[in-house]
């Protein structure tokens, strides 16, 4: 890619970059009380995150149209991580159960 097309491809992603974050700080010069869009954008960073990694969890073992083991694993896995987050475990013990979950059930696929 040349500069005269890489600079100006820069320059756009830099200003709307910085318009999404000074925007709001502008706009908004005092405290927000609307308890409802006060607990909405709560929990937006957390609906991003949801939506950016759910896609890749049940892709991540593998899974093609033609061998749906890697669904079924990465199903396993997501599961045992979600009953690990739900009894309040953190972030590294969460991936670690969802981690051996997924090897133990290719293990057991694989015997089958």
């Amino acid at each position: 890619m040349s500069w005269s097309t890489f600079l100006p491809y820069l320059l756009v992603m830099a200003l709307v970059t910085y318009l999404i974050r000074m925007l709001p700080l502008t706009l908004m010069r005092r405290q927000i009380k609307n308890r409802f869009i006060r607990s909405f954008l709560k929990y937006v960073p957390y609906a991003v995150l949801a939506a950016m990694t759910f896609p890749d969890i049940l892709f991540s073992t593998g899974y093609t149209s033609g061998a749906p083991q890697g669904l079924i694993t990465a199903s396993v896995g997501l599961i045992a991580g979600v009953i690990a987050a739900w009894h309040g475990k953190d972030l590294l013990t969460v991936a670690i159960v969802a981690c051996l979950a997924v090897a133990l059930a290719q293990g057991v696929l694989l015997l089958l």
